[in-house]
């Protein structure tokens, strides 16, 4: 079994899982905040901060890339002042995982807001008359009633950092065992004459990864609802 593929094609997959994990995870309180934010307050600039939330989705994602790799790299604005703190971001995992973030970032709050959007308001109202603060009320009342877009959120921008590459390969390159990911991985081997057989394996791996994670949202989304 674990001779199906070789230790660089699995380096990519473990990658892959690891950055998709942090992208999603490290997003979600702040897609949660902007999608509130978008759904329950009107305030100027309103359609200005939501068209920037879903720019990436508009742009190439190889512009989104290129504006990372001159925002946060070594010699970018924000990337030189991390530097000397030890934060980098270019060529490195982490910067994969902050390219995949941002890539996934307005899906989940796309979702998340519309679950914002569908819970009705007078229901956090009646548990203020009864003296909740409001932290409480998000906690126990409105929480509890996005679960399913918050669930459907969090899978497509899981799904959506796995298949992430224009941006990715752009920020952080495409080195083996550091920046490697999948779709970085499927492209390298589809360039060489005997990876065909390599690729479609990581292709079939992503597919059942992307299934297991739909799969898993929606046993999820039912039992919740139950």
């Amino acid at each position: 079994m674990w001779d199906w593929l070789g230790p660089q094609e699995w380096q990519a997959v473990a990658l892959s899982l690891r950055v998709s994990l942090v992208a999603t995870l490290a997003s979600l309180p702040f897609a949660i905040a902007i999608a509130w934010l978008l759904a329950r307050r009107s305030f100027p600039g309103h359609d200005l901060l939501s068209g920037l939330v879903h720019l990436p989705l508009i742009l190439p994602p190889v512009v989104t890339g290129y504006l990372l790799l001159v925002t946060m790299g070594t010699r970018g604005p924000v990337g030189s002042l991390l530097e000397p703190l030890g934060i980098v971001f270019a060529f490195r995992w982490t910067g994969a995982a902050l390219a995949a973030a941002i890539m996934a970032f307005p899906l989940m709050v796309r979702s998340i807001r519309l679950g914002f959007e569908a819970v009705d308001p007078r229901l956090e109202q009646a548990a203020a008359t009864l003296g909740a603060p409001r932290p409480w009320i998000f906690l126990t009342v409105t929480l509890p009633l996005i679960l399913p877009a918050l669930l459907a959120g969090v899978t497509l921008g899981f799904a959506k950092a796995m298949g992430e590459f224009g941006a990715t390969i752009t920020f952080v390159s495409n080195i083996p065992g550091q920046t490697q990911t999948m779709p970085s991985a499927i492209y390298a081997l589809l360039s060489t004459p005997s990876g065909e057989g390599p690729a479609m394996r990581l292709v079939l791996i992503s597919v059942a990864i992307a299934l297991a994670a739909v799969l898993v949202s929606e046993f999820l989304a039912r039992r919740m609802a139950r």
